[in-house]
Parts: structure tokens; sequence; C-alpha cells
């Protein structure tokens, strides 16, 4: 059989057989009678033969097509149950999918898309690492991680990074502190309140050390931590107030915790997937980088 047989005029052949008529099968398939018409000379001129005997009212099979016909219908019927079971492989998908990520969209992101991953793929398990970005960039480098969720501050060629979100820090503070209410703060009103701050194993303070190095602290900070979740908490205890990405904050309806967009400067931060350059991602974490890209879309 012909290499560049084509799907599309072997259903058009299907339905003129099945109905007889060219009106009848072009309408079964929402097509016009001319497109109809041209699929089936298509088709005849792929296979250098003539299927039908066209009749002002009727068409019938000639005797090559009589032939041809139910071999047609094995090879679509073939087909159909293969792409079933292409779907139903995937359904039942098993496997592990291992996903390094820093800890504020592991926390606030990452349980949304897990669940929803789940209820498409029940028995295909996830593996959070929840680590610093520069852990995250290692797990990613190393395989350790099938991909990354994280922030960057410069391309590198050994890694592929795809830009989901850009965000702001943000002052987290108790909806008790004086500072509570206001819109913005410049960083200079912020330090001269008590403040808890990340440690320098963070990727965020070392983000937030080169944008604000012409800052000064009259002050040093109240306590230091390693991740932004527990920053948070020192926060909520009433120790101080924190610079955190915008990202990490729990919802406005929080009974303690509010934000004020820190300015002057404003510094930002660009999350987005990290992927080794040149890897191939296996089905399952291709479905997983997918929804994570379709549900930050979905973000208001």
């Amino acid at each position: 059989m012909p290499s560049n047989l084509d799907l599309a005029d072997l259903y058009a052949f299907q339905a003129l057989v099945k109905h007889g008529s060219f009106r009848a099968a072009a309408e079964a398939l929402c097509l016009s009678q001319p497109a109809l018409s041209r699929r089936i000379d298509k088709l005849e001129n792929t296979l250098g033969v003539k299927l039908f005997e066209r009749t002002t009212r009727r068409v019938n099979l000639t005797l090559i097509g009589r032939t041809f016909a139910p071999q047609a219908e094995r090879l679509l019927t073939d087909f159909d149950e293969i792409i079933s079971d292409i779907s139903d492989t995937a359904g039942n998908r098993t496997g592990l999918v291992t996903v390094a990520c820093v800890p504020s969209a592991a926390y606030y992101f990452m349980p949304k898309v897990i669940a929803c991953f789940q209820s498409r793929y029940p028995r295909v398990r996830i593996k959070l690492i929840d680590t610093s970005a520069g852990n995250v960039y290692n797990a990613v480098l190393s395989g350790q991680a099938d991909f990354g969720l994280s922030f960057t501050t410069a391309p590198q060629p050994e890694m592929e990074f795809l830009p989901l979100l850009q965000e702001s820090y943000v002052a987290a503070c108790r909806k008790d502190h004086p500072l509570a209410g206001k819109k913005s703060i410049s960083w200079n009103e912020f330090y001269q309140h008590n403040y808890v701050r990340l440690d320098k194993t963070s990727g965020n303070r070392n983000l937030l050390d080169l944008a604000l190095a012409k800052i000064d602290t009259p002050r040093p900070s109240v306590c230091e931590t390693r991740h932004v979740t527990t920053l948070l908490g020192m926060v909520e205890a009433g120790l101080g107030i924190a610079a955190v990405p915008e990202m990490a904050m729990p919802g406005n309806n929080h009974p303690i915790l509010t934000r004020i967009l820190l300015t002057d400067p404003l510094v930002q931060r660009e999350v987005g997937l990290l992927k080794r350059t040149g890897r191939l991602l296996s089905h399952s974490a291709s479905e997983l980088e997918r929804l994570i890209i379709e549900l930050h879309s979905s973000e208001p």
C-alpha cells in the first residue's frame, strides 16, 4: 500500500461505501459533496485504480473497490484500536516524577498542581524536593530531578529556563503592626523596624543583597532562618517584619498576616521552569510540566 495514503481519504471511502451516495456520505462526515469527491479522487489517484462506478443516482464499487473495501475497513479498525490502547495506557500510566522546587512555590503553588495531576494520573507518584534555588539548579543539572521550579538571575548554557511569572518582594507583617494598612513602604523605612531575614544559603537572600547593596541597614536582624515558610512563622509570632517574595504570602483572608509592597527600589524575581538543556522528559514528567504551565496561565 502506498506510504502516502491519507487516513481522511480512507474514512471518506468507508462512508461512501456505507451510504452509497455522495450526498449521504458527505452529510455523515460533515463535508461538502465537492470536498468528499476530491478525497475520493485523491485516494483513487494514490492507489492508481478506480474504486467506484458513478451514476447520476448512486455510486457502485468496482471489482477492485469490492476487494479493497474489507481491507480498508480492517485498516481503520486497527487504527482506532491502537489509538484507544494508547489512550488507555496513558490513563493507567505509572512511574515517578521528581520535581525540585523552591519552598515558596512548593508550599503555596504545587499542592494545587499535584492534586490536579493525581486526578488525571492516579498511579503516577510525585517526589517533591523543596530546597534552595541553588540546590534546585544542582538537582536538575545532575538528573536527580526531572525538572525544577525556581527563579533565576542569569541564563546558563546548560539549563533551559521557561519564565512563568515575575513577582515583587513585599514586607510581611502582622495586622496589628504599626506599618499594617500601608500600600507600600521604602526599604529604608523597612529597616527602621525590627526585622527577620533569610540566611546566606538562601537564593532569595543573595538576590536581595545584590539589589540592595546601596541600602543602609541601621539595625541587625532579630533572627535569620533558612526557609521563607519559617520566616513567616517568625513574623506571625511577633518577632518582626520580613521581606519575602509575593508568592510566599498567604491569602488576603489570613487572620494574622498582611503584605506591603517594598519600593525604592522595587525588587523583583522571575519564577519559571528549569530543565537541563537537551534532556527529553518522560511522558509523565512532560504532562506534569504542561499542567504547571496550564494552571499558572489560568491564575487571575
